[in-house]
């Protein structure tokens, strides 16, 4: 089991890295107390192969910070790590880090309060003392990301570099069919109108099978117009996929309609599928009405 520690300064982009980690396929937790860390470990390793990825968000948020619960925290997060390690389990730590002006800026700007501020300090002097308590889990670090002038975009680059083997599968595609006459596909960014092609529908021998039958989607695919509209939305998809990842999109839904969502568009998104997977390309696909 991969186990990640994402710790660092508040107003570094802790939050933002945990939602990045849990789209490419973490199962993570969010300000979850240093003391818990060991026993919550312990859980994901009964939970098995359902928990082969994890990662936890741990700071001061909810903690005395003060010198002596740093060193504690700090004691006590190296003993838990060596424990984990004893386990087979591989720890590592990712420590996000800004500057104080930056960090002031977000403050500001989202008109969030600093953890310790609510203690009774400035929002200075709340970052100045966060950044001395946190010393020391930033010498224990294993990773260093600095958000300074980072856009999300960016961040999520550098999180796909850094923890997927390719960085590519930091956004997955997923393709649907639909009918048009049960509604729209809401939740698609790319709709792709087959219903201008011949319908196997008034076909008797047809009618009652689905996309996913070979002889459907043999009749489909026969017309030259049928061949020529496939050519050129993969080109393209394959276009677009990449001026996608470069925007930092996690999940692209491209949703093929036709009348009842049974024979042409199932046919479309099979080999949009079948497509993308042999370009090595984190795809699902899924047929909403084939049976209705």
């Amino acid at each position: 089991m991969y186990f990640l520690i994402v710790t660092g300064l508040s107003g570094a982009g802790k939050s933002a890295t945990a939602n990045m980690l849990e789209d490419i396929g973490y199962y993570v937790i969010d300000n979850i107390p240093p003391q818990l860390i060991s026993k919550f470990a312990d859980i994901c390793m009964q939970a098995g192969q359902q928990m082969e990825k994890v990662a936890i968000v741990t700071d001061i948020r909810g903690s005395f910070a003060d010198s002596a619960f740093t060193t504690e925290m700090t004691g006590n997060l190296r003993m838990d790590i060596e424990h984990l390690k004893n386990k087979g389990i591989d720890v590592r730590i990712l420590f996000l880090d800004a500057s104080d002006n930056v960090l002031i800026s977000r403050f500001k700007e989202t008109r969030r309060v600093h953890p310790l501020e609510k203690k009774g300090h400035t929002l200075q002097s709340a970052i100045t003392s966060e950044r001395l308590f946190l010393s020391k889990l930033h010498e224990l670090a294993d990773f260093y990301i600095n958000t300074d002038g980072m856009s999300l975009s960016k961040l999520k680059d550098r999180i796909a570099e850094m923890f997927l083997d390719n960085p590519d599968d930091r956004m997955t595609v997923k393709v649907t069919s639909f009918g048009f006459k049960y509604g729209m596909c809401m939740d698609a960014d790319i709709v792709l109108d087959v219903r201008c092609l011949p319908n196997p529908f008034y076909i008797p021998e047809l009618k009652e099978h689905t996309g996913l039958d070979k002889a459907v989607s043999d009749y489909v695919m026969q017309f030259e117009q049928s061949q020529e509209l496939d050519r050129r939305l993969r080109d393209m998809i394959d276009f677009l996929i990449p001026l996608y990842r470069q925007e930092g999109k996690s999940s692209l839904v491209i949703a093929f309609g036709c009348t009842g969502g049974k024979h042409r568009s199932v046919t479309f998104a099979e080999r949009m599928y079948e497509h993308l997977s042999d370009k090595g390309i984190r795809t699902k696909v899924s047929h909403r009405d084939i049976e209705k």
